[in-house]
Parts: C-alpha cells; structure tokens; sequence
C-alpha cells in the first residue's frame, strides 16, 4: 500500500466518529473526495454520498460502508468529577477497566482512564466478575469543578488508541470495524475515476449509525436508489486460537476478501463478485449467511421495491475491541476486486432471469410487460416517487444544497 494511502487509512482511524457523532470523519471524506467525486452530497442522517457519473448509460452502483464506531457516553458526572457512562454500540464491558480514553467535548478531546479497584482490594470471590459498564467510571485527573466546566451530559467517548503495524503485512487499531470500508470505497471511486470510469454511475457512500440499526443505510439506499449496491463491513476472522470454525467459518487474515452468500444477498450479485474474482486472479473466502446479516446490506435490500445487493468484507481479528487486526494485503485485494465488478456490471439482476454473463433483453422485456409499474432503472425512482404516497422525500440527488467539487 502506498504512503499517502496508508496515511488516509490512519486518518479516518483516528478520527473520533462514535455513532451519532460522525460528523469529523463525514468530514474527512467529503476534503479526501472533493477533487475527484463529480458531485458530494449529505443527508440529513449525515451519510456521504460521492456520485462519479457512468461514462455511458450502464446501471449505477452504490458502495456503502458505515463510518460509525462504537463508543461510550457521558450519561452523569460525580461532584468529585468521576463519569458514569452508557455504551455506545455493542461495547463488551470485559476489556474496559484500565483503558485509556477520549473524552470529545465542546472544548477539546480530554484524556481519561477508565478505573476499577486494583486486585488487592477485590474479593476473591468478586475477581472472576465482569463489572457492568455502568458500574464503572472514568477519571479524567482533575477537579470535579473543571471536569463539570468542560464536560456535559451527552459527550461521546471513544478507546484512546490509535493505528499501528505489526509483524507481517498486519495492523491494529480501533474501529477498522468499519472505517476500513469507508476507505474501501473511497479509493475504488478514486481507481474508477483514474480508470475512465464505470459504464453507469458509482456512488461511495459513508453509512451512519450501523451500529445500532443500520439506520443510515435505510436512508441512504432510500435516496440514493441504485440499480446494484455493495455494501462493505468486517467479518470475523477465526484464525486464531478459541473460534469454532464449524460454525463460524474459516476465514483468514491475508487470504483475500470475504464474499457472502445467503438470502440477504442477490444471488447474481454474488456470481458476479466470485466472476470479477476470479477474472483478476483475486483470492477469496466465502461466508456462509443463512439469514439476514448484521450490515448494511440488511437494510439496502429491502429499500423501497427491493434492490438486488452483495456482502464484501475483509477477516478481522478481535471485534469491538481497541485492538481490531486486519492485513493490508486483504484491503488492496477487494478494492481491486470491487472495480472489476463496476467495470464490468451489466443490467439483469432478477434471480433466475439474469445471468453472469449478460442481461436477456427479452426476460427485461417480458418483465416490463407482466409488470408496468416497473420504471427504467437509469431514472434512480423518479417516477416511483411521483406515484408514492410519501411523494414529499426527495431523493439524494433530488432538490437540496450539494457541496461542489473543488
């Protein structure tokens, strides 16, 4: 991976964005963007949304992957300056006590540790029990006057660790979970854009608040309304010791992207990541998921009239901790392995309809005529919504304020 690709990688790492406080790394991929995406848009959820327009009139491709992390909140502050706090996100209170933290205020990022009784004081019988989160408080080293001047209920907090390499082609940091995806699609717009372009367009989009709901995806596909989408997370890997590979699976740091395959997932969609694979000689894994998944890609299929949409992920060790591995050697891999599958997508997705390797014209126009309620996909629903009860929501790409590319 080149320098300035890794310093990108590191910078929305380390970048506070717990859920519902995405706005800073929003921010950083809106500058990253400015000078290649055609248009930028945000939501009133905070999703970004980077549009490169098609070079001809193929189907357009979203790219979704939630910049969200997990975290904590300040839900009450002590008169001697101590905070109590509620989790953000799906937070395991096992790894808490003795973390180092930030503390994001209106006055600046304040460090502060998280405190337990040292073990000489605990019963013997108490030793083996996990403090609950809201049994724990965190000391941030000053007056409890201070602390109250600079602190407010509501102020998110996030583990006070950043990113670093280590061994071999392997790194570790907080919230790759899932801000390695945000970079996912941010350089295959930019690999795209390099490229001449997708034959339809391509919209990176920047998902907030997955990690309470995927509600950022509801929207996002909502507005956006493509024709194909991607959505990118982590997935666990279990190549080190303690994982039940029977039932989780055998997934692997460095062996390439993680493709799912179950009924959340267009089966189309999924022949077509396997085919753009294997076309650029790609190694990946394959991720059994019978039922609907913990991503984005729950929420996209499901938007409006169903939008046939795939699973990319990369193996991640240590989920929802302060020290999540992946390797550099799987990131590089599905980008390469997700613009191949822009370059070449075409326009039938119906299951049983569709094929790998080209759209029917005569299934599309079999399914126009049992169907007339069906629009043309390059119009992204305007006429739907015209139809719609809601009529009043506008689209993404609809009337609204959009930031201009510098």
């Amino acid at each position: 991976m080149k320098t300035k690709h890794e310093r990108f990688l590191k910078q929305l790492l380390e970048t506070p964005s717990p859920t519902g406080y995405e706005v800073p790394v929003a921010d950083v991929v809106r500058e990253r963007l400015s000078g290649t995406a055609d248009e930028i848009r945000t939501d009133v959820m905070g999703s970004v949304h980077a549009l490169l327009k098609g070079n001809a009139d193929g189907p357009s491709l979203m790219l979704a992957a939630h910049m969200d992390e997990i975290g904590l909140m300040v839900t009450y502050i002590s008169d001697d300056g101590y905070l109590s706090v509620a989790a953000i996100g799906g937070v395991d209170a096992a790894i808490l006590p003795g973390l180092r933290v930030d503390v994001h205020t209106d006055a600046g990022t304040l460090r502060g540790v998280v405190g337990r009784k040292p073990i000489h004081l605990i019963k013997a019988d108490e030793r083996k029990n996990v403090t609950p989160i809201d049994q724990l408080v965190i000391d941030l080293g000053m007056p409890g006057k201070k602390v109250k001047e600079l602190v407010r209920i509501g102020d998110a907090i996030t583990f006070g660790v950043g990113y670093e390499r280590f061994g071999k082609h392997m790194t570790v940091s907080r919230a790759f979970d899932d801000k390695v995806g945000v970079w996912v699609a941010v350089r295959v717009l930019e690999k795209l854009a390099k490229a001449g372009r997708a034959a339809g367009d391509f919209i990176a989009t920047a998902t907030v608040q997955e990690e309470i709901g995927t509600r950022g995806a509801t929207t996002s596909a909502y507005g956006v309304n493509p024709d194909v989408a991607i959505a990118f997370d982590v997935t666990h890997a279990t190549d080190y010791p303690g994982i039940d590979k029977t039932k989780h699976g055998d997934f692997v740091c460095g062996g390439g992207p993680v493709i799912a395959r179950g009924p959340n997932i267009n089966p189309l969609v999924y022949e077509r990541l396997v085919a753009a694979a294997e076309k650029e000689g790609i190694p990946y894994q394959i991720e059994a998921e019978p039922s609907v998944t913990g991503t984005d890609a729950r929420a996209i299929q499901v938007a409006r009239g169903g939008i046939p949409c795939g699973l990319v992920s990369v193996p991640l060790r240590y989920m929802h901790t302060p020290t999540e591995v992946v390797c550099l050697k799987d990131l590089q891999a599905t980008v390469d392995l997700l613009v191949r599958f822009a370059l070449d997508l075409d326009a039938c997705f119906v299951p049983g309809i569709g094929t790998v390797a080209h759209a029917a014209q005569d299934d599309e126009d079999v399914a126009e005529e049992e169907d007339p309620g069906m629009f043309d996909a390059g119009e992204r629903g305007a006429q739907a919504e015209d139809e719609a009860a809601n009529a009043s929501a506008d689209a993404v790409w609809a009337d609204g304020e959009s930031e201009e590319k510098e």
